[in-house]
């Protein structure tokens, strides 16, 4: 549950923040007469992802060994794929995140629908949703993937709304920097369990299998042990492969992320 309860915050909170300025841009500009195509847009927007999580949830449930694996497998690497890129981006783009919104709502009162421009917006965030709840669901119940997924997308809409009516500043930079952390992790259990999936159907060599084996300590089906199964991807008897793709993921992204958020480093490394 815990997962999913991150990923639907993070996105959640994602959508809200730029619902929350297209709306204020609109107020500044006199026009908040299309705040009803805004909220259209976002629920039209919604619904649509909702019927993208369902029908990738059918898909999954269709599907027999090697099939099976190979979809679970894809789904997972494509998940983390986006996860890593999102880190990226939150780096590079979120201080001129802004400006960026507030010049196509700009861009739209003179041209395409309002609706149209908050329906994308959302959708963006829905659809990526929906792949990483359909990746981190293969180690937890439906209902617990539902049940964070909703609990996640209630708090993004508190904090979304506090974040443009509270009196206070919100800490909104420490909770995306808090969140990075966690999606990082989240992300190289992703890849790794996506490389396992790939390496149960032979399109991988192990290596090694397994590496070491520490069940008796940490039991992977024990609730602890289930918890960070399902949130960081850990495995108490991990191959070789899945062990150096899962360090290897977080030392190689950990360190760009540490070096884009210190340009100066990034120069004196180069």
């Amino acid at each position: 549950m815990l997962p999913s309860l991150l990923l639907a915050l993070r996105e959640g909170v994602e959508a809200a923040l730029i619902l929350g300025i297209v709306l204020s841009t609109l107020r500044t500009l006199q026009r908040s007469d299309l705040n009803r195509s805004v909220w259209a847009g976002a629920a039209a927007a919604g619904l649509a992802s909702l019927a993208v999580a369902v029908g990738l949830r059918l898909v999954g449930a269709t599907l027999v060994e090697p099939a099976e694996q190979i979809f679970e497998g894809t789904a997972m690497l494509l998940a983390a794929g986006i996860l890593t890129w999102m880190l990226f981006w939150v780096n590079r783009q979120a201080r001129h995140q802004r400006a960026g919104i507030e010049a196509q709502v700009r861009g739209s009162l003179a041209g395409r629908p309002i609706f149209w421009l908050a329906f994308l917006a959302v959708f963006r965030e829905g659809v990526e949703l929906a792949l990483f709840l359909l990746a981190v669901g293969s180690n937890s119940a439906p209902l617990q993937t539902l049940t964070g997924a909703l609990l996640g997308l209630a708090a993004a809409a508190l904090l979304g709304w506090l974040a443009f009516n509270s009196s206070r500043r919100l800490p909104l930079r420490a909770f995306f920097q808090a969140t990075n952390l966690l999606l990082l992790l989240v992300a190289a259990g992703l890849v790794a369990h996506g490389i396992h999936e790939f390496a149960e159907i032979g399109w991988l060599p192990t290596l090694i299998d397994p590496l070491y084996d520490v069940n008796g300590i940490l039991n992977e089906n024990s609730i602890l042990g289930s918890l960070l199964k399902a949130m960081f991807g850990y495995n108490g008897n991990p191959s070789l492969l899945e062990a150096l793709v899962y360090t290897g993921y977080l030392a190689v992204l950990g360190l760009l992320v540490s070096l884009q958020s210190h340009p100066a480093r990034l120069q004196s490394a180069s």
